[in-house]
This record gives C-alpha cells, sequence and structure tokens, in this order.
C-alpha cells in the first residue's frame, strides 16, 4: 500500500482552502492546514476530526517558522504544499491606494507564498512531491483597480516557473492555478466593493465579471479543488512550470466597460 501523504494547505480552514484540503482528506491523505481565523478552524475541525492544523499569518515569517517547525513534528515529512493563503487588497485607482495596504497584500499574496515554500522545499524535495501556488487570471491580464493584487499575482506565476526549474532535476513538480471568478461570499464582496468606487449597481458589477468569461459564468471551488488533485496525481507528474486557468476561458478586458 502506498504510504499516505502529507498535505499542507494554508488558508484551509473556510472557502476555497477548506475545499482542497477536504479534497485531500477524502481522498484518504493526512490533512494539515494553517489559518490566521480561529473560529473558522474550529469550525473545520469540527467537521474534519482527521486533520490537524496550526493557527498562522503567513505573512509573518516567524509565526510560518513555527507553522513549519509543527509539521516536522508531527508528520516528519510533506509530499504536497497549497499556497492557498490570500487577500483581495484594496479596490481603487492606483493614486488612492494606500502604501499600507499595499504592504499588507503583498505581505499576504507573495511574500507568504515565499516564506512558505522556503520551508517547505527540503521537505517536498525528500519527497519528491508538489507544489500549487494559487495565483488569479489577473495574473494574467492585469485587474483595474487592483494594482497590489494584481503584482502579487503575476508575481507568484514567475516564481511557480523558477521554482519549477529549480526544483525539476529532483522530481518535484511546481505549478499555478489560475481561477477566474469563485462563486462565494468573497467574489460578492468584491464586487460590491468595485460598485462602490464605480458608482455602479452591483448586478451591473457582476454582469462585467462574468461576461469577461467566454461560458459567461463564474467557477466552483470544487473545480479548483479537482484541477489540484490532478496536478499532484500520477497523471500529473510531468506537468510543471504551468499557469493554468480555471475560468471558461476569459477573454480579456475587451467588456471591461461600466
Amino acid at each position: 500500500m502506498a504510504q499516505q501523504r502529507v498535505v499542507l494547505i494554508t488558508a484551509g480552514a473556510s472557502g476555497i482552502g477548506r475545499v482542497i484540503a477536504e479534497s485531500f482528506i477524502a481522498s484518504g491523505d493526512t490533512v494539515h492546514i494553517c489559518d490566521v481565523n480561529q473560529t473558522s478552524m474550529d469550525e473545520f475541525f469540527e467537521a474534519n476530526p482527521s486533520a490537524d492544523g496550526t493557527l498562522c499569518d503567513v505573512s509573518d515569517v516567524l509565526q510560518v517558522n513555527n507553522l513549519f517547525d509543527e509539521v516536522e513534528a508531527l508528520h516528519g515529512r510533506l509530499d504536497v504544499l497549497v499556497n492557498n493563503a490570500g487577500v483581495a487588497g484594496p479596490t481603487a485607482p492606483v493614486e488612492d491606494i494606500e502604501p499600507c495596504e499595499w504592504d499588507k497584500t503583498i505581505g499576504v499574496d507573495l511574500n507568504g507564498v515565499f516564506y512558505c515554500t522556503r520551508r517547505a522545499a527540503p521537505m517536498i524535495r525528500a519527497a519528491k512531491g508538489c507544489i500549487i501556488n494559487m495565483s488569479s487570471n489577473a495574473g494574467l491580464f492585469g485587474f483595474p483597480l487592483r494594482s497590489p493584487y494584481t503584482a502579487a499575482k503575476w508575481a507568484v506565476i514567475g516564481l511557480t516557473k523558477t521554482w519549477a526549474m529549480e526544483l525539476g532535476p529532483e522530481g518535484v513538480t511546481v505549478n499555478a492555478i489560475c481561477p477566474g471568478s469563485v462563486n462565494g461570499p468573497r467574489i460578492e464582496r468584491v464586487i460590491e466593493k468595485d460598485a462602490e468606487e464605480r458608482g455602479v449597481s452591483a448586478g451591473h458589477i457582476r454582469d462585467i465579471y462574468q461576461r469577461q468569461s467566454s461560458m459567461r459564468t463564474f467557477i466552483d471551488s470544487e473545480d479548483i479543488a479537482a484541477t489540484i488533485q490532478f496536478l499532484c496525481s500520477p497523471a500529473g507528474k510531468h506537468i510543471s512550470g504551468q499557469a493554468l486557468a480555471i475560468d471558461g476561458h476569459t477573454e480579456g478586458l475587451s467588456n471591461w466597460v461600466s
């Protein structure tokens, strides 16, 4: 029988991260999550008692070091890292974005990916495992009024390709997932902020977002989890250094009009 994989998902207690974590649990893997919200973690563990986790803000390198110390102490190995933690950041023209908002977004969406991967790399190397980085189709096309988020997501793709080159000779795959708009409370908050900034209705902004996809729809968290499962399976063993869009085919920003 193959040894159970140990999987770490950042921001794994709710939203997309929880769906990803539960997909690995359903596959029989050992799952460790981290999250900044203790209440969300408590709810996750009540529903998934086989998992374990660490309260952690990935933008804080000391907390990340503690996270990986716990993973090593509990499990002694790591086969899969899913760098899922992220924040939406401010919605505003570039001249109206405060530097502290920039720093916070970059801290979670980019620095956190680096902090986690630098600690995970030795264990992932030993396991010949895989790393999945959560980017966005904003990292492929840009995203008006979302400068720090877009900057971080473009950078994550660059890191993905770089780390695929660094770790590939040792049997490690590294890929980026680039979702479009994902059904759920987070995209609704983004839509509301965007609508407020533009002075239009939330329904109008939602229609704009949907028109950017050839399939005219948002995706589901389960779509992302299924793609990650494929990439981390034997079927995906030769897929590395890729930025994979899960978005119903984004047509770019030609429809970005108010």
